[in-house]
């Protein structure tokens, strides 16, 4: 364990994004060569993932020849690890995956039917006394909000919030009492909590959130709902990304990034070349320097083979 401290476009009415103009001077899966990378990161859910939340074949055959290229596959998601499982059988040579927006570096080539806890390879927890000041802004400046923790042993949900169906063992309870260290037996990690309203728009809940909460910890969003991420100050999927790419020997400009959410935009600000999906918020287009397809369309495996395509063709005498 260890702890580490626009361009124009829209969302239309039915949440849909519209296009818009790439920059002048950004890559496009069609336009002038990518950098050959060292390294790959994407995030899962609207990006590498179909929304039936399955891989398809091309992509698999894309990360596969990626890895048989040299170049590293992270899965970087806000996903916890217990939910890794729709791609744990495409792990190639190092097994690692940043989940939970970057609270946790896992092990995927650890993971079995049922969690062990040996998958967690780095954990930046969400201290549990900055999480209740952050919920304490929130229900003061969002009556309705209701919570649910994120620990290294699973979820926990108050009683308004949303049940987790593949969580069924979850306990109920008030965000303070699931806070409190004397009613948690192991005193399990918090990597993350969720807020979620049932009448705020999610950019609007977002935003205030953030100039509520802000100074307290990294607060984001993935899902398409009004349902914010909560984790500690300075934790995200970029800083994380960072670190293990520090400890790789790999720089920023020889990373290659893939979002749709806003809990991609630091990571793909920080990556050297970046991609926004075609189907991606438009605060990623901003942040992206380039923009490929939808994930229903293989955006991710396009881009893959286009870079590979072009190493091949460098080698070529």
């Amino acid at each position: 364990m260890f702890h580490v401290k626009h361009r124009p476009g829209g969302m239309r009415e039915d949440g849909r994004v519209t296009s818009a103009p790439q920059r002048p001077d950004g890559p496009t899966p069609t336009s002038r060569p990518t950098p050959i990378p060292r390294l790959i990161a994407t995030d899962l859910d609207g990006t590498l993932l179909r929304d039936d939340k399955t891989v398809s074949s091309r992509t698999v055959a894309a990360l596969a020849a990626a890895e048989e290229a040299g170049i590293a596959v992270f899965f970087v998601t806000g996903r916890p690890a217990r939910w890794m499982g729709v791609v744990s059988d495409h792990v190639q040579g190092h097994g690692l995956a940043i989940c939970a927006n970057g609270a946790a570096v896992v092990d995927l080539h650890a993971i079995g039917p049922v969690p062990t806890g040996r998958e967690f390879v780095q954990v930046r927890p969400l201290p549990r006394i900055t999480a209740l000041k952050v919920v304490e802004a929130l229900r003061a400046a969002a009556p309705g909000t209701s919570f649910a923790v994120e620990l290294t042993t699973g979820i926990n949900y108050e009683p308004a919030y949303p049940p987790f169906f593949q969580d069924p063992g979850a306990n109920v309870a008030t965000a303070e009492q699931l806070l409190d260290e004397a009613r948690d037996d192991d005193s399990a990690p918090v990597l993350k909590v969720l807020a979620h309203h049932a009448e705020l728009a999610p950019d609007e809940f977002l935003a205030l959130a953030r100039s509520t909460a802000g100074a307290y910890a990294s607060i984001t969003r993935s899902s398409p709902t009004s349902l914010l991420e909560i984790s500690g100050p300075d934790v995200s999927k970029a800083s994380t990304l960072a670190l293990c790419c520090e400890e790789r020997g790999i720089s920023p400009a020889e990373v290659v990034a893939f979002g749709d959410m806003p809990n991609d935009v630091e990571m793909l600000t920080w990556a050297g070349t970046s991609y926004a999906m075609g189907n991606a918020h438009p605060d990623v287009i901003a942040a992206a320097s380039g923009r490929t397809v939808a994930n229903n369309e293989d955006g991710v495996a396009l881009v893959i083979e286009r870079i590979l395509a072009e190493r091949a063709a460098r080698a070529r005498p």
